[in-house]
């Protein structure tokens, strides 16, 4: 295992809650963060970019007096995402508010950035970059990020094909970093599957759309609490990158969701713009294959006191179905 001193004591569970367009924002992060779970949002959703600085101040400053109040209790670190991409006209500036505001914790996505790395490392920030495969986590790990997400099949929004068994154990072959595992893990049960497998932490965020403190709407939660890994597709068409999203908002926004063409790469767009004809992760909404254990919208602090109870259950009947064979 390599969890970072950071972390240390730090957290009531073994999970980082994954960034998501539009649905995280400061209410969600700080509530995650109080639940003893690392919360974490993407840059782009503090509209306009001033907004960042206020955003990361609040949940600087909430989270330190709630600590401060209940000394008793877990504050988990937050984390805030970045996508290293060309068309992310942001990202200097972005990077910039971070690194004045010590940002714990960033993750980024798509270009591994060595500079970015340097960057947080210079005022004792953990950088995690997120891979899909064998080649990405490579390069990731020759820049000197301090842990990789694996993104493996099932993850909700830009998700791999790979199954967490085989990306998992490959990379532990010669990684010795932190490994954060994401693929369908929306219950306790699969937490405790996850780090069984060899993972630090696990990779949730799907199963936070369906919260109260999420920026979700209700035509987004009751698809989650109705549906099942029957109902999410995996495709191309909408970023340019494959991602798996909810077959029945495919469908209402005018696609037939069993016969989507592939998408372009070369059309992903990540400008601070924000323009309002991109109807990806707005009408078209991601979703992870394990929204079949959703079935109820409560507040974070409930959900993850749940999560917890199932991870201690799922814990001790591996210890009692694995000790005939030790």
């Amino acid at each position: 295992m390599a969890l970072p001193d950071m972390l240390k004591g730090r957290l009531t569970l073994p999970v980082l809650a994954s960034p998501m367009f539009i649905v995280s924002g400061p209410e969600l992060v700080i509530e995650q963060c109080k639940a003893g779970i690392v919360g974490s949002f993407p840059a782009l959703n503090a509209r306009p970019q001033s907004a960042l600085r206020e955003w990361i101040q609040r949940i600087k400053r909430e989270l330190a007096e709630y600590a401060a109040a209940n000394p008793d209790k877990t504050v988990a670190p937050f984390a805030v995402n970045q996508i290293c991409h060309v068309s992310n006209d942001r990202l200097e500036a972005d990077m910039a508010v971070c690194v004045e505001e010590q940002v714990p914790i960033i993750i980024t996505s798509l270009r591994p950035p060595a500079e970015l790395v340097r960057a947080t490392h210079a005022y004792g920030g953990l950088v995690f970059h997120d891979v899909i495969n064998q080649r990405h986590a490579r390069k990731a790990a020759e820049q000197g990020v301090d842990g990789l997400i694996l993104v493996s099949a099932g993850a909700g929004g830009h998700a791999g094909t790979l199954s967490p068994f085989a990306l998992l154990r490959e990379i532990k072959s010669w990684y010795d970093g932190t490994v954060i595992l994401s693929g369908a893990i929306a219950d306790g049960a699969s937490i405790a599957g996850a780090i069984a497998m060899g993972a630090d932490l696990a990779y949730m965020g799907t199963r936070f759309i369906a919260t109260e403190e999420a920026n979700s709407d209700e035509r987004y939660r009751n698809m989650l609490v109705k549906g099942s890994a029957d109902d999410v597709v995996y495709s191309s068409l909408f970023t340019g990158v494959h991602g798996n999203y909810l077959k029945e908002s495919v469908a209402e926004a005018g696609y037939d969701p069993d016969k989507l063409p592939q998408g372009d790469p070369s059309k992903m767009d990540f400008g601070s713009g924000g323009k309002s004809d991109k109807k990806v992760w707005k009408d078209i909404l991601g979703s992870g294959q394990g929204i079949g254990s959703i079935r109820d919208v409560p507040k974070v602090g409930e959900l993850v006191q749940r999560l917890r109870d199932e991870f201690s259950a799922a814990a001790s009947q591996f210890d009692q179905v694995t000790t005939p064979y030790r």
